[in-house]
């Protein structure tokens, strides 16, 4: 593994080369993926920062908050399938020490209060 100066730690966090991907992510979000940023921008959550569609390694999270290392995924059908997929993901990410968070589409649409307190309490906002 390269150090700072052997680029390493460019390409692990929102590598350049997929910025043009993660940009086009941003604007074709899903209705999900609006709704929780409607929550999520501003630092509306104990002031913290989130960001929409980071890169680490070759994985795009949904939102990342780089100040606690917290990912949050929001799952639609896809993910069902690809469960084996995700396993891997996670495995990745928490490696990195990133703590990783899912919610359905569905408990985005149907439990949002639920969602921001599993988050606030990721965060350590609440017991």
């Amino acid at each position: 593994m390269a150090g700072i100066e052997g680029g390493y730690y460019k390409k692990m966090y929102n590598n350049k080369n997929l910025k043009n991907f993660r940009r086009n992510l941003r604007k074709n979000s899903t209705d999900a993926e609006r709704k929780l940023w409607q929550y999520l921008r501003r630092r509306q959550i104990g002031n913290f920062k989130f960001t929409r569609q980071y890169s680490v390694g070759s994985y795009i999270l949904d939102f990342y908050c780089p100040e606690t290392r917290l990912a949050i995924e929001i799952d639609g059908g896809q993910h069902f399938e690809n469960k084996d997929k995700d396993e891997i993901r996670t495995e990745f990410l928490v490696k990195q020490n990133i703590k990783v968070i899912r919610f359905w589409n569905n408990e985005i649409f149907n439990n949002i209060d639920g969602v921001l307190i599993t988050i606030r309490k990721s965060l350590c906002l609440e017991n």
